[in-house]
């Protein structure tokens, strides 16, 4: 029997496949990866500025309500009121605090810090270094034949030496206190 034979057909030469990126790829690539970088540095820089900023907030809202707190409790433990006078206003409180080694409790500003002095102890900063107060006031709203009443006010401020916003920050505090000493 006779058996065609196998005719094979010629192999016709593939290119090799390419293997590595085009240049149009890479510059793709490294485009969109920079892009990413760069959204990623500013949401992380934007909350490094958010945080920050509440950390501001909170020391001089802290900072505020203890000094204020101070100042009324003192107020409230006190057996008369020196200055400022009934009706008046002024930038010192001096009160006749309960025992006789707090004559006089005076609370004032020294520059930007406020301090209180008790008797002849030495002057203790209520306020530290990155916080500013101003605009302190007493006013001593007392009627007569009532136990003193005074109302107090200042303004806080942190100190932005660097000149960031996120620095910078300012609150006014107010509040009263009356003796519990008639």
């Amino acid at each position: 029997m006779h058996h065609p034979k196998h005719q094979t057909t010629p192999k016709i030469p593939c290119p090799k496949a390419q293997s590595g990126f085009t240049l149009f790829e890479f510059l793709l690539y490294l485009g969109l990866s920079t892009l990413t970088m760069l959204v990623i540095t500013m949401f992380l820089i934007s909350l490094i500025e958010a945080r920050i900023k509440n950390q501001t907030i909170t020391e001089v809202e802290q900072q505020g309500l203890q000094i204020m707190h101070t100042i009324t409790q003192t107020i409230r433990n006190s057996e008369n009121i020196y200055a400022p006078t009934q009706g008046i206003t002024g930038g010192t409180l001096s009160l006749d605090a309960l025992g006789l080694a707090n004559d006089p409790t005076i609370f004032d500003l020294q520059g930007s810090t406020m301090r209180v002095i008790e008797g002849v102890a030495t002057p203790i900063a209520l306020v530290n270094s990155r916080l500013s107060v101003s605009n302190l006031t007493f006013q001593n709203t007392s009627r007569i034949n009532t136990p003193g009443t005074i109302r107090i006010q200042f303004t806080l401020t942190y100190n932005n030496t660097a000149g960031r916003r996120e620095y910078s920050f300012t609150k006014t505090f107010t509040g009263s206190a009356t003796l519990r000493q008639p």
